[in-house]
């Protein structure tokens, strides 16, 4: 993440600030720079710590790729899809989806005066 900065327009943005802030205030404005710098970076890393202690070890083994956002966009799934090869399907294949018995359906039970629904008390 350099947010498109440069070394050109770090040079061009440290020239400016020594012009704005002047010889005789620059070196406390770059102690303090460089105290925020460090303050930040002992805030990640206080951070990651604690997210390490709190998630626990499983928190090294999450793919974070696969939970990026970017990579569900709708006009790539569906171009891979357009272009992507039909599985072909053999005669014993389709015979066997059809073949499987499907699992009895049981009906919804009926709630009344007599027979009510089960009380959640976690719910709304």
């Amino acid at each position: 993440m350099t947010f498109g900065l440069t070394f050109e327009k770090l040079l061009l943005i440290g020239l400016i600030a020594v012009l704005i802030i002047g010889p005789e205030r620059l070196p406390r404005a770059a102690e303090s720079f460089a105290r925020l710098v460090r303050k930040a970076g002992e805030y990640l890393r206080d951070t990651k710590s604690r997210m390490r202690e709190e998630m626990g070890p499983e928190l090294d083994d999450v793919d974070w790729r696969k939970l990026d956002p970017r990579q569900y966009d709708p006009r790539r799934i569906i171009r891979d899809a357009l272009f992507e090869e039909p599985q072909p399907t053999t005669p014993a294949a389709v015979a066997a989806t059809i073949a499987e018995p499907a699992a009895p359906r049981t009906a919804p039970p009926v709630f009344d005066a007599q027979n009510r629904p089960p009380f959640d008390s976690e719910a709304t």
